[in-house]
């Protein structure tokens, strides 16, 4: 048996997604930019896919860019917001995803921007007195970004409220919102936001495929130079399979997303009870309780020689989760999000991560692995 609770990192794509991208590859065939009946065959469906991406976050077509995922999307709002837009600051926080950490820190090297990054609690949550702070006291142009829900702890903010403070004081603002879209409501319409971006494989899609989201107010050159696809945002020939798979994808997930959620919720509390009822001093990072991603557990585990070998060990028994971002699946790294939020030294964490096909009894599976690995279990009365 073989267990796969690394869902954050990547998820198994949809038999009904495989099925729709196999008849795409086989009858949509012409290049989207052709003039003659293949290619406008093909034009058709992605644009059928962008409609499907725009309704399912309450967006207009003419807002919706198909990108090649979440790096590529996250990294075109922030470049090209500071190129077209003469952002000169940008306010985030130290616990963001990689592709955000390492573009803000080359858009200060080279692009001479000013960046800012807000406090954030042992829980992982970001300071909004502080961005309020930080907003009143210049009035120079802003962008501020911050993810929805953290991917290694799950911590959330609220997107609404950013949003009002960003509005009050003229600011941009932009959010990764990989692991968020698919598994929770997101209405652009609603909730005023300048930037957001999508990944279909964190939602049982294709990798290699996403979208960014421009509110139509802003105005930004192509990211990628070349021919004139996507409405001359980004040249190069679209991934007309990858699109259709990622739309499908993201349809099956909004359309499913009450079913999934209370299956999903109903793994973790119960791997969060068993943790719990068979291992002593187990923590759980973030705020595990509140307002998080339902999809993540992050799990602390006391110092012990064993401790520091448990994903290596946890992989040999036919577990696959990881220490924390995909950037470290299987590589005992430390973790930047650990030490923001100032976690103890010593400990162990793992991320264990879930989907609507994982089961109970994988669950029991990994907690008896877990009882060969890790000495400290509780002794059943």
């Amino acid at each position: 048996m073989r267990v796969y609770f690394d869902n954050a990192a990547t998820t198994p794509i949809s038999k009904d997604v495989i099925e729709v991208m196999k008849s795409c590859m086989e009858d949509h065939y012409g290049n989207p930019s052709s003039i003659h009946a293949d290619g406008r065959k093909a034009r058709a469906t992605i644009e059928q896919a962008r409609k499907t991406v725009a309704n399912c976050i309450g967006a207009s077509i003419g807002e919706i860019f198909f990108t090649s995922g979440g790096t590529e999307s996250n990294n075109m709002a922030l470049k090209c917001s500071v190129r077209d837009l003469g952002i000169t600051r940008i306010i985030s926080t130290p616990t963001e995803h990689h592709c955000i950490l390492h573009t803000l820190a080359s858009l200060e090297k080279h692009n001479n921007i000013k960046v800012e990054y807000l406090d954030v609690c042992k829980q992982g949550k970001a300071s909004l007195q502080e961005l309020e702070e930080i907003l009143a006291k210049s009035a120079e142009p802003t962008l501020v970004s911050i993810m929805h829900a953290n991917n290694e702890i799950g911590t959330m903010i609220d997107m609404a409220k950013v949003s009002a403070i960003c509005n009050q004081y003229n600011a941009y603002f932009h959010s990764d919102t990989v692991q968020t879209v698919g598994h929770f409501p997101v209405d652009v319409d609603k909730t005023k936001i300048h930037f957001l971006s999508g990944a279909a494989h964190k939602f049982h899609g294709p990798k290699g495929v996403g979208f960014i989201y421009i509110n139509g107010d802003v105005n930004l050159k192509p990211f990628i130079d070349g021919g004139a696809q996507e409405r001359n945002m980004r040249g190069g020939t679209e991934n007309i399979y990858g699109i259709v798979g990622l739309a499908k994808a993201l349809q099956l997930s909004m359309d499913q997303m009450d079913e999934r959620i209370e299956h999903i919720e109903g793994i973790r509390s119960y791997m969060t009870e068993q943790l719990t009822a068979n291992f002593q001093d187990i923590r759980f990072n973030g705020d595990h309780e509140g307002e998080r991603l339902y999809t993540v557990l992050s799990v602390s585990f006391p110092p012990s020689p064993k401790a520091e070998m448990l994903l290596l060990s946890l992989d040999i028994s036919g577990v696959s989760a990881s220490g924390g971002s995909a950037c470290s699946s299987g590589a005992e790294t430390g973790s930047h999000v650990m030490n923001a939020t100032k976690a103890e030294v010593g400990r162990k964490t793992i991320r264990f991560s879930f989907s609507h096909y994982n089961t109970k009894e994988e669950v029991d599976f990994v907690i008896e692995k877990l009882k060969t690995i890790v000495p400290q279990t509780i002794e059943v009365q």
